[in-house]
């Protein structure tokens, strides 16, 4: 059983982001992983952007990245790029904080225009922190994830396929050979 940090990039509260992770997170849960959430937006503002690098709650986080085997990277993509809350985060991580992890980079968007954010932003700085492997990542649309009465998700189907797939291949990659033929 490995030990998966599961962080959202997104600054709001009502995120498709980060439900979508959460969705997710039960799916690699009932692989046998232990999940472990982390909204960056729930950790202080000061403490981020004025690089308060001892602050406890920018410590803990520090801890969860190193104490996780891999890590889910979920983002939403603004101007072609992942969050700046997320880059705040990583900014504050040690260099090679990713060093011997496997990380799954996802991406949420208005547009197919931003699809490419993944591959061309986010795992060039996932790269550089040193992680060991980088799954195939996947950028789902907004109008793919509708937020349900109970604070849930559902996906459309072709894309709940490919997400159930990179996430089956992020778990494989993990070391957990147990995959759901079909879970949610």
């Amino acid at each position: 059983m490995a030990t998966v940090l599961s962080l959202s990039g997104s600054p709001s509260a009502t995120s498709r982001t980060a439900r979508l992770l959460r969705h997710l997170d039960a799916r690699l849960t009932a692989q046998g992983h232990q999940v472990v959430p982390l909204d960056v937006r729930t950790l202080p503002a000061a403490a981020l952007l004025g690089a308060d690098f001892s602050h406890p709650a920018i410590v803990r986080a520090k801890a969860l990245v190193e104490q996780a085997d891999g890590l889910v990277v979920g983002t939403p993509v603004y101007k072609a790029a992942y969050s700046g809350l997320l880059k705040s985060l990583l900014d504050l991580l040690p260099q090679y904080a990713l060093a011997g992890k496997t990380v799954l980079p996802l991406a949420t968007g208005g547009t197919t225009a931003h699809v490419l954010a993944i591959d061309y932003a986010l795992r060039p700085v996932l790269s550089s922190m040193g992680a060991a492997h980088i799954v195939q990542g996947w950028f789902t649309l907004d109008k793919d994830i509708t937020v349900e009465p109970d604070g849930g998700v559902s996906v459309a189907a072709g894309a709940a396929e490919a997400l159930e797939q990179v996430v089956d291949q992020f778990s494989a990659a993990l070391g957990h050979t147990t995959v759901l033929a079909a879970a949610s």
